[in-house]
């Protein structure tokens, strides 16, 4: 069975625009003074119609607008692309589409929009509660502006969820806990909650590297503000399904499921990647990084793909191993066994004996403890 019927099939579509760079990312995403809109929609609609070709037949299931930062495109455009999508493949029933927001006024402005388009799920970008630490995130919202942009996009559509990131500089677990439990009282069906990551090619990390960025929790104090984030998510009846994403039962995201169940996704868009089922093999897709050079290709060539690779069976398995993982449900064991791969048993059997992995219905999953250990874990069982 190919792996997109297995683990479902996905359009991710990359907006790398953005009206300030946050000093901690490091995504694909640019600052620029103007955007051709309608060069850049037709770019995208060209790019599609080039993927739709080649992977005909399909049962679509989610669509997610990611970036950069895609609230800032036209809903039009959005709307163009959803329709074009649903025109190419046999969409879902329960399609979902998700766009990421950030909490401006401006912005918010246009969730009704968004909703109009077709977008039936956001996710939104509020990353902290106070003033003080968004302005050390970079982030352009308040703390206040953040809440009601929120409550907007709960108006427009019942599926809504939050980012916010937590081990920042200078806060302790007693602050995240009582960040967390605000955040809680207003959540609804989905939280995603990141540990801070210090990452080359970021201000941050410059910052960092010259020995600034003070404040931020060791190891340990990390790890206590993970198991307060635990704690509170489940009380709460918002569950780890994966290693930073928590949700009510049955609304984890499904794109994102995707990823992990090692299922199928057309990435478009500049630096958007891809893992598609084509002819029997499973092909590594990467489009153009940089927007001009992306836009360009597409226009010249109708895709703007910079490498298509047939992926080999030892590759499929790390990668499926790499991502289950990371979920509460983990590695569905039938789908290694037909891959032909194998995991190291002796470490399978020690770690299940040190209480960092369980076995349960046909699958491998990593035991609470064991959620904050994955990559350790990882280079254990995948044998040498």
């Amino acid at each position: 069975m190919e792996n997109w019927q297995r683990g479902g099939f996905g359009l991710y579509v990359h907006w790398p625009f953005c009206a300030a760079k946050c000093p901690y990312c490091d995504f694909n995403s640019h600052v620029v003074a103007a955007v051709d809109q309608d060069r850049w929609r037709k770019a995208l609609l060209r790019d599609l119609a080039h993927w739709a070709e080649r992977t005909p037949g399909r049962i679509l299931t989610s669509i997610f607008f990611g970036g950069g930062t895609p609230s800032l495109m036209p809903p039009e455009t959005v709307g163009a692309i959803i329709e074009a999508a649903r025109g190419h493949w046999t969409p879902a029933n329960d399609l979902e589409v998700t766009l990421e927001a950030n909490p401006t006024s401006v912005e918010a402005a246009r969730f009704s929009d968004f909703t109009g388009a077709g977008v039936n799920r956001f996710s939104v970008g509020l990353q902290a509660l106070n003033d003080v630490d968004l302005r050390r995130l970079g982030r352009l919202h308040s703390a206040s502006e953040g809440r009601r942009a929120f409550e907007i996009a709960k108006s427009a559509t019942d599926r809504v969820s939050f980012d916010l990131i937590y081990a920042r500089q200078d806060q302790t677990a007693a602050m995240w806990e009582a960040e967390l439990t605000e955040a809680l009282t207003f959540a609804g069906e989905h939280l995603s909650l990141y540990q801070l990551t210090i990452e080359d090619g970021t201000a941050f990390g410059a910052r960092h590297a010259a020995g600034g960025l003070r404040g931020l929790p060791d190891e340990d104090m990390s790890a206590d503000m993970y198991e307060v984030t635990q704690g509170l998510c489940e009380a709460a009846g918002l569950h780890r399904y994966e290693t930073s994403n928590h949700a009510a039962e049955g609304a984890a995201s499904r794109h994102n499921l995707i990823y992990w169940a090692g299922g199928d996704w057309l990435g478009i868009g500049p630096g958007a990647h891809g893992r598609l089922a084509i002819n029997g093999s499973r092909h590594a897709t990467v489009a153009a990084r940089m927007p001009g050079d992306w836009v360009q290709k597409v226009e010249q060539n109708g895709a703007g793909v910079v490498s298509d690779e047939i992926l080999q069976t030892s590759d499929i398995f790390e990668e499926y191993i790499l991502m289950s993982l990371r979920t509460r449900r983990g590695a569905d064991l039938s789908h290694i066994a037909a891959l032909g791969a194998h995991l190291d048993q002796q470490a399978v059997d020690d770690l299940i004996d040190q209480g960092l992995l369980m076995s349960h219905d046909g699958y491998l999953a990593t035991t609470d403890r064991g959620a904050m250990l994955v990559n350790p874990i990882l280079r254990q069982i995948i044998p040498g």
